[in-house]
Formats: structure tokens, C-alpha cells, sequence
């Protein structure tokens, strides 16, 4: 089983669009009330669809995984892009850094390495 893709909801598709196209993903489908990425890496999509409201209070988050965190922090800065917290080490050993997409949606852009999957304290077996 693999996991393809992550749908949000979007409270304005094109404002939606033009933010996930500054992070760096590629629009290939496009409608009134839905858009889907490809993600640069991996073979995973992203999509959105019109809500009349944004995300609710238990919405997920969502993470994307970038190996030069800092440099791609920087670079979306210098873009206009505005993140709630700068890159930080964390106590489970990822350096994230967190924004809102125009609806409100939490994104962490983040890099962990090795230990996305392999932590020191993941089970084994």
C-alpha cells in the first residue's frame, strides 16, 4: 500500500494555487473548485477542493519534507512567503518550520532524515 495523496480544503482555489506553486509543486490539474500538485520527489500528489469554509479546529497538518530546510526557508522569505516559526531541532530529531496556506491550513516544512522512519526508539519487528 502506498499512500498517493493528501486533499486540503481551499477557501479561494486560486490563491491556493499560486501559494503550493511558491513551495515548489507542480500543477497539473485545474478546475473551478479543485487543483492537484505533483510533489518534486517521490511520485506523491497534492489536492485541493473549494470549501465554503476554511479548516476546521482538529484539521490535520500537513508536512512536507525538504533536505535543504533552511536553504528552502530562505528562499521562500525572499519570495514573500510568511512562516509562523523560523527552522528549529525539535526533541524527536526533525528541524521543522511551520506556516498557513491562504485558508488556514498548518504546514510544516521540515527535514528528518533518517529518522522519519528510523528513529532511536522506533519498534522493531
Amino acid at each position: 500500500m502506498r499512500l498517493n495523496q493528501v486533499t486540503v480544503a481551499a477557501t479561494d482555489i486560486g490563491a491556493s494555487v499560486a501559494f503550493y506553486t511558491r513551495l515548489g509543486l507542480k500543477l497539473i490539474v485545474l478546475a473551478e473548485h479543485y487543483a492537484r500538485f505533483e510533489l518534486p520527489e517521490g511520485g506523491s500528489t497534492f489536492s485541493l477542493h473549494l470549501a465554503a469554509a476554511g479548516p476546521g479546529e482538529n484539521a490535520p497538518t500537513i508536512y512536507f519534507e525538504c533536505d535543504d530546510l533552511d536553504g528552502h526557508v530562505a528562499r521562500l522569505k525572499a519570495a514573500g512567503v510568511t512562516f509562523d516559526s523560523d527552522p528549529a531541532d525539535q526533541r524527536w530529531l526533525w528541524r521543522e518550520a511551520y506556516l498557513h496556506d491562504p485558508a488556514g491550513n498548518v504546514i510544516c516544512l521540515y527535514h528528518a532524515g533518517e529518522n522519519r522512519t528510523h528513529p532511536p526508539w522506533r519498534l522493531e519487528g
